[in-house]
This record gives C-alpha cells, structure tokens and sequence, in this order.
C-alpha cells in the first residue's frame, strides 16, 4: 500500500514530459481565465463594478470568488470553463430572494463578457477586464500632508446621493441619520491617511479608499476580529486582533495604501501589515482599480462622525 501511495504522488509531481501527454490532466496547468477580472456591469443602463477571481483547486476543478454591487466576496464552489464559455451560480447574499445569482460569460483574448441573472430575475450584461497587479517598483517619497475636512463645512466633498444628510458642526463631519456617502472632490493614488471616527451603538460606517477598498467601521467591542468588523478589509482581510474601544470614545485609523498593500492602525496598534487587497469590495464606486480615486465615507447604514481627516499623498 505504501509504494502505490508514493507512486501516486510521484506521477502527481512529475513533469508532463515524464508523464507522457496522454496522462497530463487537461486542466492540471493554468486555464486562460484565471487570475482576477474587473467587471463593469449593466442594470437598466446604469453601471455598476462587479468582481471575479478564478484559480485551480486540485487536478480538474476550477472555484473562485465574487463580489457584486454590493455586499462582501462570496465564494464560488464550482466554475465551469470549457471551449472559452464560463458559467457558475451563487447563493443569494443580502438579496430579498432566495434564488442563486447565474453568471455566464465568454472569453475572447483578455476580454470577458456575458450576463447575469440576478436573485429579483433581472438580467444583466458585463464586461470584464484582467485586473492590474499595481505592483509599484519602489517605495513612495511622500508629499505634502493634505487637510481634507476644514471643521467648517463641507469645502472639498459631495454627496454621492441625491440628498445630503452631513454636516459640520464645531470641527467633526456628521452624519445623524443614514443618507447619502460623501466623497472627496479629489482623488488620490497612493497614501497615507489619518482619520478618527465616533459611532453610537450597533452603528456602522466605512472608509473607501480610492473609492473601492472598504475598510470597515463598526460597533465590535469584544468580538472576534473579522473581515465584516472594525479594522477588517470588507471581506477580504481580517485584522490581527479586535482593538475596538466602547461606542461613544473617539476612535481613529492610520492607513497607508501602495498600490494593493494596505497596513491599518487602529488606536494606535497596528493591525493589518502590508497585506494585498485582491479587489474591490462591495459599494465600490468602480471597478477601474488603475486609476485614482476618492475617498469616500459611508453614510447610508447608521449615525456617524468623522474629524481630523488628514491625507498625505505619494509624490
């Protein structure tokens, strides 16, 4: 029994040239869709970025994970690829309904598109695009440190609603009720951002970097540290430990963004170092993660207030 198990894992380690190509299992090498694509997708003609990441698990299966308008990643148990044509389905997230999301989607050179059938029966089209690595080739020289809020009124920002519900009172950005997000008129490559939040119980808010990587604020004292808690990359990255303090006391983030890389301080103890953002988490503004982008507050979920918004750019 022992030497047909160390048979096996010698024909599995093998080259393919030892093997014989009769033996290779078609799908053992990287497929053509594999890596991860930005989705611009289509509902009633407007425009939504959408997610998608494929990689091998074993010999024959392809999986994956996405993100949709909205909501975090979901994993994708099975994709199915063959003759350039994709398909896969998921089960509902935050939708009303209980029927699974169906994707299908065609691959021509690095361009995918295809439709989506949404949980409500909608149908949409999309396109996606390989997303870049931003890989930067050296470290940033940091510029000029940048006030964002003024403490006065809202110089510099816009809603991104139709209403606007934030206001500036004696220094701090508030938003009382839940509303429109609030982005800043300029936007920003890489950076280091310092920021202080204060959130009433069982709120929740978030700060998007370059407008699509949420990093979440949220009422977790004493919880688990997890990617949907404070601290967490939406979704993808969890940090170190909770490091929370009770609703009520100021609390502040110091971000620094390079490329995908992202280490958070929370309160002053680091939390997340350097580690990559896959891609876009859900409410992004867009998917096109190669240019810059705002940031944005979270202001549509619960109460919150923001002060001492400082922002210092790479040069």
């Amino acid at each position: 029994m022992q030497n047909i198990l160390i048979a096996t894992v010698m024909f599995l380690f093998a080259s393919p040239a030892s093997r014989g190509n009769d033996f290779v299992p078609e799908n053992l090498y990287a497929s053509p869709i594999e890596g991860r694509w930005d989705i611009t997708a289509v509902d009633s003609g407007k425009e939504y970025p959408s997610w998608l990441e494929v990689w091998h698990s074993g010999l024959h299966m392809l999986v994956g994970r996405f993100v949709g308008g909205s909501g975090s990643a979901r994993p994708i148990s099975k994709i199915n690829f063959s003759d350039g044509k994709l398909s896969f389905s998921i089960p509902p997230q935050w939708e009303a309904e209980d029927k699974d999301v169906v994707v299908e989607g065609t691959l021509e050179g690095d361009i995918l598109t295809g439709t989506m059938v949404t949980p409500n029966g909608k149908i949409h089209t999309w396109v996606g695009r390989r997303a870049p690595s931003l890989r930067r080739a050296k470290q940033p020289v940091w510029g000029k440190p940048i006030t964002l809020f003024n403490g006065k009124d809202l110089k510099g920002w816009h809603a991104l609603g139709e209403t606007n519900q934030w206001k500036a009172e004696s220094g701090i950005l508030r938003s009382p009720k839940p509303g429109s997000n609030l982005a800043t008129d300029q936007t920003f490559t890489d950076f280091k951002l310092h920021i202080e939040f204060r959130y009433p119980k069982e709120s929740n808010s978030g700060v998007y970097l370059r407008g699509r990587y949420e990093v979440q604020v949220a009422d977790s004292k004493g919880m688990e540290p997890s990617n949907v808690l404070l601290g967490g990359v939406y979704g993808f990255i969890s940090p170190a430990e909770m490091l929370a303090k009770n609703p009520g006391e100021w609390q502040s983030y110091d971000i620094t963004l390079v490329g995908r890389m992202i280490t958070v301080v929370i309160n002053g103890k680091k939390a997340i170092c350097d580690q990559e953002i896959p891609g876009i988490t859900g409410g992004a503004l867009d998917s096109r993660e190669d240019e810059p982008g705002p940031i944005y507050l979270q202001g549509d979920h619960g109460t919150i207030e923001y002060r001492n918004i400082v922002i210092t750019p790479a040069k």
